[in-house]
């Protein structure tokens, strides 16, 4: 079974955006931009949902940047 290394800076922050529900801009490889709160991570996606409670399952592989929305 794998674990999340909550060592890594990554994983931390990216759990704390699921905490504090922070909205985030992720740029895909293929060019999309994508708005929304992060609901959960798992060692292969992301779950984004959008403003309109539609949710979007990403696989980290295809995420060219995630940050948060300014």
């Amino acid at each position: 079974m794998f674990e999340f290394d909550t060592g890594l800076s990554s994983i931390r922050r990216l759990q704390e955006y699921v905490k504090d529900k922070k909205e985030v801009e992720i740029k895909l490889s293929t060019d999309d931009l994508l708005v929304g709160r992060l609901i959960w991570q798992d060692q292969n996606c992301l779950c984004l949902v959008d403003q309109y409670e539609n949710t979007t399952l990403i696989w980290q592989q295809a995420i060219v940047y995630l940050k948060p929305k300014a």
